[in-house]
């Protein structure tokens, strides 16, 4: 059994390390319409065993995913350092944090299904329950090349799907080496990768009983509305355009640490990065100070360097985006490449940026970001709220009265005090508001619902 599906048809996928381009992680075909299309009526083969086969089959092979994560953290670890250029430190937190992951959904094939409800009138029962959908189509970024896959893959076969699994091309060593792993754990079909592009992504789209997607904002629309044409389920999270409000009462000194990691922590490559810092009041000099201080004491250098905070932008475009956001701007800090032999960038802090800069309209998705003035806490909500995404909002205050009160107009999606608006808890929902998220959320219970449909039965006396 191979958990990979043959390839034909299309272009190679090559992975290269962004720490030095010239070292090719990766080459090889990419899977075509027809391979994927092939791979999706495997696992749908496969999928009826899979949930007939009984929750605690499923429990018992989801924590063999876990320890086998765990066992092989180390190497793991190594492999997104080299694929993705992710900071060693970093990359051991995120290997931890999906074998966490793993080791929380295997207990979902445990939880209530559904619920027993009397009737309205008469005798007889009413009976909720959820079943899967069938064959859980995945199309994964390359920025958490772990976590992302396990945090849909994981709740999707708890709930009794099989997965198929397209991975960006620039994580394609990581998506092989976790099939590896699950092909060890699970019934053969039950997990498949199809390494590919834009053509693999449109046939697990077509094929599959249900879509969840992470990645940008424009290639997440078209997936929303591929698999809305075609009735099919679908979650997509996309990008975000973050802020940090710093109130005068807060900790500066904390704040600017906190945000400084936000901005600059895995070279801004996150989708809960902070891109836009409001300083509200007399919070403005003395942020500005420590916060470029900061970020220009932050390690940026190699990303097998335990003490390295800011890697390489994955591509040579992604370092040009960032490099190209600064020009004409007041700069406070970076605004250049870091002199590094790869892509990278220094982490940068920018001010007095016109209203309608790409800064305070688009993802750039690099360690970058603007300061901005606010009058008061009712002007940094109205600033933040002027995004047309709404994924992530830190806050950095001494008082409850601004969190308690003054941020119930804030429309994103999940606010974090006094703490870097990156960092998720992952038992817990994640999603955001506008063109940050579409559809219901992902983790925690909330994934078991997405992946897994509710029927009503009705039960009358001469049934019983």
């Amino acid at each position: 059994m191979t958990p990979v599906a043959p390839v034909n048809e299309s272009p190679s996928v090559v992975s290269r390390n962004p720490a030095d381009p010239s070292d090719i992680v990766v080459r090889l075909p990419a899977a075509g319409a027809t391979s994927t299309a092939e791979a999706v009526e495997v696992a749908r083969a496969a999928q009826a065993d899979w949930l007939t086969g009984g929750a605690a089959a499923r429990s018992a092979a989801l924590t063999t995913v876990a320890e086998a994560i765990e066992a092989a953290a180390e190497e793991l670890s190594a492999l997104a350092v080299r694929e993705v250029g992710k900071p060693l430190t970093e990359a051991r937190a995120e290997v931890a944090r999906t074998a966490a992951i793993w080791r929380y959904y295997a207990q979902a094939p445990f939880e209530p299904t559904g619920a027993v409800h009397e009737t309205a009138h008469g005798p007889g029962l009413l009976l909720t329950r959820r079943r899967p959908h069938g064959v859980a189509g995945l199309i994964t970024p390359w920025n958490f090349p772990f976590a992302i896959p396990g945090w849909k893959a994981a709740p999707a076969l708890a709930t009794g799907n099989s997965v198929v699994l397209k991975p960006a091309p620039e994580a394609t060593a990581c998506a092989l080496r976790l099939a590896e792993i699950l092909g060890e754990a699970l019934p053969a079909g039950v997990f498949t990768v199809v390494p590919g592009g834009a053509v693999a992504g449109r046939a697990v789209i077509a094929a599959a009983d249900v879509v969840s997607f992470t990645g940008s904002t424009a290639v997440g629309n078209a997936v929303v509305g591929a698999a809305v044409a075609l009735g099919v389920p679908v979650q997509a999270e996309m990008g975000g355009l973050n802020a940090a409000i710093v109130l005068p009462d807060a900790d500066i000194k904390q704040a600017a640490a906190h945000i400084a990691s936000a901005i600059a922590g895995y070279a801004g490559q996150k989708c809960t990065a902070t891109s836009r810092v409001i300083a509200v009041g007399a919070a403005l000099d003395p942020l500005r100070e420590a916060l470029t201080e900061a970020l220009r004491t932050l390690r940026v250098g190699d990303p097998a360097d335990p003490a390295t905070v800011c890697g390489p932008l994955i591509g040579e475009q992604a370092r040009d985006r960032v490099e190209e956001a600064s020009r004409g701007l007041s700069v406070l800090a970076g605004g250049s490449a870091a002199g590094e032999h790869g892509w990278y960038a220094a982490p940068t802090l920018v001010e007095k940026v016109p209203p309608d800069h790409r800064l305070l309209r688009e993802e750039v998705f690099g360690p970058i970001a603007a300061l901005l003035p606010a009058d008061d806490l009712t002007h940094a909500v109205r600033i933040t709220d002027s995004s047309r995404y709404g994924l992530v909002t830190s806050v950095h205050t001494a008082g409850l009265d601004a969190v308690l009160h003054g941020l119930d107009r804030l429309g994103t999606g999940m606010i974090r005090v006094n703490a870097p608006s990156t960092g998720v808890d992952f038992h817990l929902p994640f999603g955001g508001t506008g063109a940050s998220s579409h559809g219901p959320r992902e983790q925690g219970r909330a994934a078991l619902d997405f992946y897994s449909t509710s029927r009503t039965y009705t039960l009358t006396p001469e049934a019983m």
